[in-house]
């Protein structure tokens, strides 16, 4: 029968639940926050990355929440079937393999669907690489740009660093072990000479935090064996080489550029050259040979 109190209607209605976006260590254990351990200890289902990897975590806790599959392969069928839970109660907790869910992370698209069906979503903070990184660099801190992954493939690389070549801020990225030492070299010869810092193994038995010039850390990692683990690589926002600092040193981008085509370098490469002699990115070397022929 149909009631006529308003209150009936309420009692019965089922109130979604919450999604917790929860941060996990980043290889310390101990570097996990009391509340994101009552928050996974309260929740209904845990959406990781990796099951076996999560649940590692928990045992060491202590805690005996269901855990759910959640990862890059499988987030579009998975998030239909978490945020039916959510909106029939459940309280959900997202958590990646380590660090904070949704930084290179499945997360994002849950968090957006969630959102869209009116669910709230509670950030649990806790851990990230690229802050810890950040924070440690002595790189400047006060304007950062997070570029994620750079491309796998040099052209697609120097592509991407030449559109972030005019950004001023301290650019952030995570890189693959494989990949450091390539990442290196074409950003030494996009950006120009930079300081920059490679972070491994953050809050790990073998954390190393390694700073110096980009020609420097090339230099470093040509004469090391492959790096291991988790990688962060952060660079200046300045280029070392300033236009001052040239025409102290008696050299200028015309006159490398004229010395190189003498030697037999067509004028593109002698271009190529001169500016990874002062240290200048191309895409910077070129309007000063424009300048310097037009003030001669």
């Amino acid at each position: 029968f149909a009631s006529d109190n308003p209150m009936d209607f309420r009692h019965n209605q089922i109130m979604p639940g919450k999604l917790y976006v929860v941060a996990t260590p980043i290889g310390n254990l101990s570097d996990i926050t009391e509340r994101a351990i009552k928050t996974l200890k309260d929740v209904d289902l845990i959406a990781c990355e990796d099951t076996r990897h999560t649940k590692k975590l928990l045992q060491h806790f202590g805690i005996n929440t269901k855990t759910l599959s959640y990862h890059e392969h499988n987030e579009i069928q998975r998030e239909k079937e978490l945020i039916d839970s959510l909106i029939n109660g459940s309280d959900v907790a997202v958590v990646s393999d380590a660090g904070t869910p949704a930084i290179n992370d499945p997360g994002y698209r849950l968090v957006r669907a969630a959102i869209d069906a009116e669910v709230e979503v509670v950030p649990i903070p806790g851990p990230s690489a690229l802050i810890t990184a950040l924070v440690a660099s002595g790189l400047p801190t006060n304007e950062f740009f997070y570029a994620g992954f750079l491309p796998a493939r040099s052209n697609a690389r120097q592509t991407r660093l030449r559109e972030l070549s005019s950004i001023l801020a301290t650019l952030v990225f995570y890189e693959a072990p494989h990949r450091l030492l390539p990442s290196l070299k074409d950003a030494r010869e996009i950006l120009g000479e930079r300081h920059a810092v490679v972070a491994r193994e953050l809050t790990k038995l073998h954390e190393e935090i390694r700073r110096g010039l980009l020609s420097e850390l090339v230099e470093y990692y040509e004469g090391s064996a492959e790096p291991r683990g988790e990688i962060v690589l952060l660079i200046d926002q300045t280029v070392v080489a300033t236009a001052d600092v040239t025409e102290e040193a008696g050299s200028s981008v015309g006159q490398l550029v004229a010395e190189f085509e003498r030697q037999g370098l067509d004028h593109r490469a002698a271009l190529k050259k001169a500016a990874r002699e002062l240290g200048l990115p191309r895409a910077e070397a070129y309007p000063r040979l424009v300048a310097e022929r037009g003030r001669n």
